[in-house]
């Protein structure tokens, strides 16, 4: 593979050519001088919110960067990208309940860009909403961040540089004990491709229902409906029922899950087809070993339990051979057993996994054992910074070709 700049001298060049004028023309950020009296204040105290404009003013702004090397090596075609992301937050205090939040990303290209790698360059509105809380009662409208249980269906895929987000209407309760229900209306989903992508974003009439119950000393239940309705890919719209367990008991943890769907809205299949999780881990002294089992079910040639909301690079292993178009799966369904050692020592966290992936229905898909995928991740913070290396390696039997990928990633927030 081609050899990389080092990932600070690409942090320090993407500062020296862009120099965020983002932040300058999208955020201004008041200071406030203290009052005579704060001195008589403990540090816990804040002084009172009379306004709205005051709740900007008191406001808290934070600026983040996350410098990545990705080098991908397709069947021995070698492609690599060195890329920033420059992430800056502001959230307001709150005034009478009503809080708001504003939140810009730019993606700085240091190499030349080659494709094959889902970073692209470009700055844009992350997140930009306005919050009303009255008792166990939030309520978000405008873009957000939406992330549901483990991200299987709803997330954000914030490995990438460029995050998805959601346009919307969101509530959560907590009123009902150790309960927490969310309901959320989604018009537009920002996809990581960004918006100069002519599938950067989807137009959505998508509703997203999650409850949660925690009051169990086994772990939380959850029940859910995700009804996707995408006007802009017709084959993601999917209507999906299910339930989750998950938890643990001293060394051992634990999760079950199950759904169906079935094709909806103006989606021309006409499927319905299953989803199954098991797994389990148990950590023996510093070590954890986990094993699971996945499947996303097919209903024969008319279609295929799909995921088009998840962050799908946490599934199905790290080279990201079974996008299938963004919807997560391929046609067949597909089996996932994988296994998995971590530990961490001196605050150096290690973790290897291995993936065995197979088809649900080799009398459509025409496949068998589709391959495998081995990979290890090292993480850890040094002088502030968060650094990490992550490896896969994908091993073809019946689908696509070998590849190996391979990521060097710092950040910083301050």
């Amino acid at each position: 593979m081609k050899s990389q700049n080092l990932l600070t001298n690409a942090l320090q060049s993407a500062v020296q050519r862009r120099t965020l004028a983002l932040a300058v023309s999208t955020l201004s950020v008041a200071t406030v001088t203290a009052p005579a009296f704060a001195q008589e204040m403990t540090e816990t105290e804040a002084p009172a919110v009379t306004s709205f404009g005051e709740a900007l003013a008191q406001g808290e702004a934070t600026l983040g960067f996350r410098a990545r090397t990705e080098m991908v090596d397709v069947d021995g075609n070698d492609v690599d990208l060195t890329s920033l992301q420059t992430r800056l937050t502001y959230s307001s205090a709150t005034y009478q309940g009503f809080s708001t939040l504003i939140e810009m990303d730019d993606v700085t290209h240091i190499t030349d860009f080659e494709g094959g790698i889902g970073d692209p360059e470009g700055t844009e509105v992350n997140q930009a909403y306005l919050a009303y809380t009255t008792g166990a009662t939030t309520f978000k409208y405008g873009r957000q961040r939406i992330l549901l249980d483990n991200q299987r269906f709803v997330g954000g895929v914030g490995f990438r540089q460029n995050e998805q987000t959601y346009d919307g209407f969101s509530a959560s309760n907590t009123s009902i004990a150790d309960t927490t229900l969310f309901l959320a209306h989604v018009h537009n989903v920002n996809r990581i491709f960004g918006e100069d992508s002519p599938i950067g974003d989807h137009t959505n009439d998508t509703y997203l229902l999650n409850a949660k119950y925690a009051g169990l000393s086994a772990g939380a239940l959850s029940g859910y409906a995700y009804l996707i309705d995408n006007e802009d890919a017709a084959a993601f719209s999917t209507d999906t029922y299910g339930v989750r367990f998950a938890g643990s008991q001293e060394a051992l943890s634990y999760a079950l899950e199950y759904a169906t769907q079935s094709s909806a809205a103006n989606n021309p299949a006409d499927y319905d087809a299953d989803y199954l999780l098991a797994e389990g881990a148990y950590k023996l002294g510093a070590v954890t070993l986990a094993a699971g089992y996945e499947l996303l079910g097919a209903d024969g040639a008319d279609g295929q339990f799909i995921t088009p909301l998840a962050t799908l690079h946490k599934f199905q292993g790290w080279s990201d051979k079974f996008l299938g178009g963004g919807t997560g799966n391929i046609v067949g369904g597909i089996e996932d057993v994988y296994l998995t050692v971590g530990t961490s020592l001196g605050g150096v966290k290690f973790a290897l996994n291995y993936h065995q992936l197979s088809s649900d229905d080799s009398g459509v898909s025409g496949m068998d054992k589709l391959g495998s995928e081995a990979g290890f991740l090292v993480a850890g913070k040094l002088a502030g910074v968060n650094l990490s290396m992550k490896y896969s390696n994908y091993t073809a039997d019946d689908f696509s070709v070998d590849t190996n990928k391979l990521w060097l990633t710092a950040a910083a927030q301050f």
